[in-house]
């Protein structure tokens, strides 16, 4: 019963998402077939009304809505998401070539934002009512409130346009010529790091504030009195016992945050011009790609859904208490 009701409300949620992923891109100003290229990069061209008549009838959008929203609904069940007006390629081959670059930085942002808030967070609640504590609560108070986009601007600034540390943009170097794999990945990686540095630093202050409230609840309780009345060292109380059961609701938060992961992704991703989803999803806006943009923002809710079932059920396992 709990599992239908479950698949109901998902359901639901799936068909509300796409629907609005349908008609929004409808709504804005502007006509995909003002612009109209053969591949990405090369130069525009403008058509005749006549040429223009003729694309809208071969990508049925002279329909009336309705018609075409019910186009748009069996295709999509029958796994056709679309062909792109802008690119003249499948969309899913589209999105999925750039899928890889924006799960990198996304996945690896988590993981690192996750580790960090919550190993800081719990040394934060040991230290309670401390220095170190307030000192470290304030700081993160301050990184938690500030968008992913800004602090991508300023690493742009400081570790890129001023140092030269980093690339100042793309996803690897342009024509360089590698001798093995090797140079190939290290080259990917150095160009990655500022979009994960500026996702991992906005995500930290959020696990540091959940891990640090979590772990003073438990430091409360009655068995982490006994641990500390056996003498136990304060690395084995806190990693061992406190933080083990403290790690529930951080757990649940890592599956939850992919969402916001990727809509901070799509704004870093324009500021270092990183060829992920997100300049995707900038160069399909300003043509109007219409197909496009449904088939980047279906790729992005399935991907949520998907985490977000997880969630619920890494949950149950963790804690049986639930069902």
């Amino acid at each position: 019963m709990k599992i239908s009701k479950k698949i109901v409300e998902y359901a639901i949620t799936f068909l509300v998402i796409i629907t609005l992923n349908f008609f929004i891109p409808r709504l804005m100003p502007g006509d995909p077939f003002t612009f109209l290229s053969s591949e990405e990069g090369s130069v525009n061209y403008t058509y005749t009304q006549e040429q223009i008549d003729m694309y809208k009838s071969y990508y049925r959008l002279d329909k009336p809505l309705r018609e075409q929203y019910k186009n748009y609904i069996v295709n999509m069940f029958r796994g056709n998401i679309g062909y792109s007006i802008y690119y003249n390629d499948l969309v899913l081959s589209i999105i999925l070539k750039r899928a890889i670059w924006t799960l990198g930085i996304v996945i690896i942002s988590i993981i690192a934002s996750s580790s960090i808030g919550t190993v800081i967070g719990a040394f934060s609640a040991w230290n309670r009512k401390g220095w170190i504590d307030k000192t470290i609560y304030s700081v993160m108070i301050i990184f938690s409130e500030i968008p992913a986009f800004l602090i991508a601007v300023l690493l742009l600034f400081i570790l890129a346009a001023k140092t030269g540390l980093f690339p100042l943009s793309g996803g690897m170097t342009v024509f360089a010529q590698y001798d093995n794999i090797v140079e190939r990945i290290l080259d990917v990686i150095h160009h990655g790091l500022l979009p994960v540095m500026a996702l991992s630093l906005s995500r930290v202050g959020g696990f540091y504030l959940l891990s640090r409230n979590s772990m003073i609840s438990v430091l409360t309780k009655n068995y982490m009195k006994t641990a500390q009345a056996k003498g136990l060292r304060d690395r084995t109380i806190i990693f061992k016992h406190a933080l083990k059961n403290a790690m529930l609701p951080v757990i649940t938060r890592i599956f939850l945050s992919l969402g916001g992961v990727f809509g901070g992704a799509i704004l870093v991703e324009n500021v270092f011009n990183y060829p992920g989803l997100g300049r995707l999803m900038r160069e399909a806006v300003m043509v109007r790609d219409y197909t496009l943009i449904q088939g980047i923002f279906l790729f992005v809710t399935f991907t949520v859904l998907i985490m977000n079932l997880l969630a619920d059920i890494i949950y149950k396992k963790i804690d049986p208490r639930v069902n």
